[in-house]
């Protein structure tokens, strides 16, 4: 048996740090164009589009983060896609992070008044328009906290 001195110790914490970090990295940029992709269609005018992206949501964040794990890494296995775990744990942290955010963002898009929606249609703005010039630079600012507050230590 081997014995493990501080200095193998410590190296294996930095060397498993340098993963963690990298793969922080990677569901923080996935999760967010996830997150942004359902929080649009959560805003979607369209009806199915709205009731499919708050499924998918709901089961997700219903869903134990381990469990995910889990499932993307055995349950597709049995389904016969093979996934290496950094793929697995790619995809689980994305789906993840992109679940909780997409509603951290829909509640700051949804917390602009309806006036200013109406003044950006009085300027003969399309919905994208609308969004993009009117809505979103404003919920962008009042969703910093709380996106911060994800990302941050947990309890």
């Amino acid at each position: 048996m081997r014995d493990f001195s501080y200095i193998d110790i410590v190296l294996a914490l930095i060397w498993a740090a340098r993963w963690t970090l990298l793969l922080s990295l990677v569901a923080f940029i996935c999760g967010g164009i996830t997150g942004f992709g359902l929080m649009l269609m959560r805003i979607s005018p369209l009806r199915p589009l709205r009731y499919a992206s708050r499924g998918v949501a709901e089961i997700i964040q219903g869903t134990p983060l381990l469990i995910q794990f889990l499932l993307a890494f055995f349950g597709l296995s049995i389904l016969g896609i093979e996934l290496s775990p950094w793929a697995s744990a790619t995809l689980a942290l994305t789906a993840f992070t992109g679940a909780f955010l997409s509603d951290i963002w829909r509640g700051a898009v949804e917390s602009i008044p309806v006036s200013q929606w109406e003044a950006a249609r009085a300027m003969s703005f399309n919905y994208f328009q609308q969004l993009g010039l009117v809505i979103l630079p404003q919920a962008v600012r009042l969703s910093i906290a709380p996106t911060v507050g994800f990302f941050g230590p947990g309890d």
